[in-house]
């Protein structure tokens, strides 16, 4: 086969050279060029109706384009189906990024001897060897009967084994350490990860193959390589969790088939990854009695409400600049909402270490969580417990004023479900929803609320 040439890019400004150096000479900056295919050494022509490069293109009316329905197949597990939108696409790129050891084989592997019975599959492997892959499946129970298995790095001998296999269904594990021919940099380098990449997802394009691919994340938590991986692929699903606990987090961060921020939970048993069909439970203590610095709040994940409990510490600091640390939340917007309390509640806490939390390791992004910050602080910076059968949820602004949120009903309609008998609700949610067996209180501006405290 012969090999393509190659060139060499610059990261920042795109300018291209024909050999390396340690300086771009368009821009100035340093150790930017990458190598590049300047020619691909085996054009792919796609065949896939549902390709940009699918035959030769021409303008048409919007209106007059009929969307074909995506047929999904079930992968077995309905929280990786709720993730994926439904179920898995053909012709679909999934690229699912995680730490070391939290579980991304085992849940492929998992899916894909279960899709092995009904439908062709291949688990390519390019970490292990077949024999740890088959103790893997041996230790977790799984019927490896019909789960086809390759242990290969080069890409174009990949492609051309699934080309004579014909699998519906490809897992690459992991993309950091395939190679193509082309080029001449070592495996896992962002010229291999990125030409990698785009062979198989032409691949998976043209023959309308379901595609997973693995990726390595960096200590930052992101995925390694180049960012133009994430715009290739269809979904992203990150796993987030801590190695070490039971408990598994499977978000969407891009999804062009289902909606953007669902989650999946999985509980890790000695039998592999386990669906977790209740998750609002496995996220709540459920104490004794009432302790101090401890809410309950409904968030939405997705298209789901999700019960968490969110815990907060005030103690006094003996440090000149005292701490802010959150866990699961954004903290400049803690010491915004100690801000805001501050100067409409009269609560001064700048001499207070605080410390804030949302247990069982899931991480809340939406402003619906400001209330149920400012109610746990001031639980425990009073030592007053709030009743076990309050909730709690809401937006803060910085007049003092509680903002509405979205899918109020639905939240309340979660927290009846698990026994809560209170809410402390945004007023403006409370023209819309009517919860039988659950007692809302409307909240207007922050005074409403130290009222109800």
């Amino acid at each position: 086969m012969s090999k393509g040439k190659t060139a060499y890019s610059c990261s920042a400004c795109g300018a291209q050279s024909p050999k390396w150096a340690g300086q771009c000479a368009e821009c100035g900056e340093w150790n930017t060029l990458v190598e590049v295919v300047a020619m691909p050494a085996t054009p792919a022509a796609a065949r896939f109706s549902g390709y940009a490069g699918a035959g030769e293109a021409r303008v048409r009316d919007l209106a007059d384009i009929q969307p074909e329905s995506a047929s999904r197949a079930a992968t077995g597990s309905d929280e990786l189906d709720r993730v994926l939108g439904g179920g898995l696409v053909a012709g679909s790129v999934v690229l699912l990024g995680g730490d070391p050891g939290i579980g991304k084989s085992t849940l492929l592997l998992q899916t894909l001897t279960d899709l092995g019975g009904r439908m062709p599959a291949l688990y390519v492997t390019g970490e292990e060897s077949p024999e740890q892959v088959a103790l893997r499946a041996r230790r977790l129970g799984l019927a490896s009967e019909h789960t086809r298995l390759l242990a290969e790095t080069a890409v174009e001998r990949i492609i051309e084994i699934a080309r004579r296999e014909q699998p519906q269904v490809l897992v690459i594990d992991s993309i950091q350490t395939l190679y193509t021919a082309a080029l001449q940099s070592a495996p896992g380098s962002v010229a291999q990860v990125r030409e990698s990449a785009a062979q198989l997802v032409r691949y998976a394009k043209a023959s309308g193959t379901a595609l997973f691919l693995v990726g390595h994340v960096t200590k930052e938590g992101t995925l390694a390589g180049p960012r133009v991986l994430e715009h290739m692929v269809d979904t992203v699903l990150y796993f987030e969790g801590d190695a070490g606990g039971r408990y598994r987090v499977v978000r969407a961060m891009k999804n062009r088939f289902g909606a953007v921020n669902e989650i999946g939970v999985f509980a890790m048993t000695d039998k592999g990854l386990k669906a977790v069909s209740n998750p609002s439970a496995i996220f709540l203590s459920r104490h004794d009695e009432p302790v101090p610095g401890s809410v309950v709040m409904v968030t939405r994940e997705g298209t789901r409400p999700l019960l968490v409990e969110v815990q907060a510490l005030v103690a006094d600091s003996h440090l000149s600049n005292p701490r802010r640390v959150t866990l699961g939340l954004e903290q400049n917007r803690l010491s915004m909402l100690l801000a805001v309390l501050h100067r409409h509640g009269g609560i001064a806490v700048a001499d207070q270490d605080v410390f804030v939390n949302v247990v069982g390791g899931v991480r809340v992004s939406e402003t619906a969580a400001d209330l149920a910050v400012i109610v746990a602080a001031l639980s425990s910076f009073r030592d007053r417990p709030l009743p076990a059968d309050w909730i709690v949820f809401g937006e803060v602004g910085l007049a003092g004023e509680i903002r509405p949120v979205p899918n109020g009903m639905e939240r309340l309609r979660e927290a009846a479900k698990h026994g809560f008998r209170k809410a402390l609700v945004p007023a403006a949610n409370l023209k819309q929803v009517k919860t039988e067996g659950l007692e809302t209180v409307p909240l207007k501006r922050l005074a409403d609320l130290f009222d109800q405290m």
